[in-house]
């Protein structure tokens, strides 16, 4: 497969246009227990910036973050994705259409085939574990879009559920819909909320209905607090950890390139906001993430 990321997407994805620092940040202290980097996008640059596959696995292997799963948000990056996890025996891959890619392949008269795309991975690639990221962004999307996108969150639920596979939800302020559509669908056994993004209600209506919580750099932000309130109230053994990199990167490092090597930082954040050990948390999580998308 090449080595090339995919596509590269603009800065101003994350939160500020303001010019960052690019360096990328030094290695944190190694965790005590081996975790997994549950929402990775390795085949996505942000801005000019792009760390390898093999260079992005050694360097969270150092400090105790050695397996990721590796995220698609659309056919071509979902195919990468399970070819990558194919030769790749520390990545499993997830696979879907992007809520924010879904009104541009409708308008485009695509959506059907791209969702069939997805399906045939499914279907054919065992270390496809996942159907996601799928979901509902009502940031970024509106109006007509809005059908398109919560008719392919349905889709893509029938697909996770038909194929035995874990689903993976993106929500971005569109909360009480993701829950609608998941209530008339009737949620796949395993599920998980990627970047959560709710309170701690919220995480308890997610949790009632069977979801795990991922929990991202965002957890580690000053304005975070609620998130950390959503981080007390879920029990220890819905938790996982993500980083969806290449954004997202936790505090003190915000702003400038992210990569699996950085989870310990939002871990041992999560950690101290739940008053729990750091190794009992880390084993927590990695068992969690066992439980979700199978063995590597």
């Amino acid at each position: 497969m090449s080595d090339q990321p995919l596509r590269q997407r603009s800065a101003t994805e994350e939160k500020s246009g303001q010019r960052r620092n690019r360096e990328r940040p030094p290695a944190p202290e190694p965790l005590p227990h081996p975790v997994v980097d549950n929402h990775c996008h390795l085949d996505i640059a942000d801005g000019d910036d792009w760390i390898a596959p093999g260079d992005a696995l050694a360097a969270g292997d150092a400090v105790g973050v050695g397996r990721i799963v590796q995220v698609g948000v659309d056919l071509a990056g979902s195919q990468w994705s399970a070819e990558l996890a194919s030769t790749q025996e520390r990545v499993l891959a997830a696979v879907a259409l992007h809520p924010n890619e879904v009104p541009r392949l409708a308008e485009a008269g695509l959506l059907e085939e791209h969702l069939a795309g997805i399906e045939a991975l499914a279907r054919d690639h065992e270390r496809v574990r996942c159907i996601g990221e799928t979901g509902l962004d009502f940031f970024r999307t509106s109006g007509d879009g809005l059908a398109a996108q919560e008719e392919s969150f349905r889709r893509h639920i029938d697909i996770a559920k038909r194929h035995g596979k874990a689903l993976m939800i993106h929500d971005r302020e569109a909360h009480d819909a993701v829950l609608r559509v998941l209530d008339s669908e009737g949620a796949p056994e395993r599920w998980v909320m990627h970047c959560f993004s709710g309170d701690a209600d919220f995480a308890k209506a997610c949790l009632d209905r069977g979801a795990h919580l991922s929990f991202a750099g965002t957890v580690t932000f000053k304005n975070a607090e609620g998130l950390r309130d959503a981080l007390r109230v879920t029990p220890r053994d819905r938790i996982l950890v993500e980083t969806d990199a290449p954004f997202l990167t936790p505090t003190p490092y915000r702003g400038r390139p992210n990569a699996s090597y950085l989870v310990p930082l939002t871990m041992r954040v999560m950690a101290e906001a739940r008053g729990d050990d750091l190794g009992e948390l880390c084993a927590a999580v990695d068992a969690n993430t066992g439980a979700v998308y199978g063995s590597w």
